[in-house]
């Protein structure tokens, strides 16, 4: 007999045992944990959901932006004080309109400029206890780009039309200067000192010292040397006074005039000799030694 018409022949046959009845689904204690298990999900989800919108919520997360921090064409705009744990990169910095940009720093603010190495070319450090720059020139212009300050390595320039120096002490120059004009501020005084050295004028056309409104005094130690080496010395005034040369002996049989001669020793030296008939400097020849 074929395997088709066996198994229905035996399908057909009547059981004497009856129906047999097959339970489908999970039950018992299987039953009881898939349900726990589901609503502990639930409980996660709502717990989560919740957790949020209450951070949507206290960072004021908006579709223009997250608190302070909002999203324009422009770039990006902070409202109110910011603070920055890690290094910020941007292009432009600036504030808004009207108000100021403030760098605020517990120690120090430091502006490095970098190459394409990353290798630092200008260096600017504000502390609290200096402003240090560092790069290979440092200038200060105006609004127009006139020069007021430039230094370098070589020099420095000061560009302004006036030079104030507010010291009570004045300005030292521990090296030469060079200078088309020295002058003291209208009603004061100018004083060009030099403690504990000489102090030498030189200039390839001249040298000119004027005093329009008030005296010119020079004071020195030891010498004061007035020379000219291819030109002459000209003394242009109504009076001239020499009142501390010395004075030759007077002659005993001259009469005792207030007449006196001026005499020059072979080394340059003056000395008053008292007039007479005829020259006395020959007689006080003593005054040169």
């Amino acid at each position: 007999m074929p395997q088709e018409q066996y198994t229905h022949h035996r399908s057909t046959m009547p059981s004497s045992e009856g129906p047999q009845v097959y339970k489908v689904g999970i039950y018992g204690w299987r039953k009881r944990c898939l349900y726990f298990f589901v609503l502990l999900l639930m409980i996660l989800i709502l717990v989560n959901l919740a957790m949020t919108i209450w951070i949507l919520k206290v960072m004021n997360f908006t579709i223009d932006g997250m608190g302070n921090l909002r999203i324009t064409d422009k770039g990006l705009k902070l409202e109110g004080d910011s603070e920055f744990l890690q290094p910020l990169y941007a292009k432009e910095i600036q504030s808004r309109p009207g108000n100021a940009l403030y760098f605020k720093s517990a120690r120090n603010v430091t502006v490095n400029i970098l190459n394409d190495q990353t290798k630092v070319l200008t260096q600017l450090i504000t502390g609290p206890k200096a402003v240090e720059a560092y790069g290979k020139k440092f200038e200060v212009k105006t609004v127009s780009g006139k020069l007021l300050f430039s230094a370098d390595n070589n020099e420095v320039v000061v560009g302004a039309e006036r030079l104030r120096v507010l010291g009570a002490e004045g300005t030292v120059f521990p090296k030469s200067i060079e200078t088309p004009n020295v002058r003291a501020d209208p009603f004061k005084e100018l004083r060009l000192e030099s403690p504990t050295r000489s102090l030498v004028m030189e200039a390839p056309k001249g040298v000119e010292i004027n005093a329009e409104a008030g005296n010119m005094e020079a004071t020195c130690r030891t010498e004061l040397r007035l020379e000219s080496k291819d030109g002459e010395i000209k003394l242009d005034a109504a009076k001239i006074q020499l009142p501390r040369l010395p004075h030759g002996s007077y002659t005993p049989t001259g009469t005792r005039q207030k007449v006196f001669e001026i005499c020059v020793c072979a080394n340059g030296r003056l000395f008053l000799s008292q007039a007479g008939t005829g020259s006395t400097c020959q007689i006080n020849t003593s005054v040169c030694l």
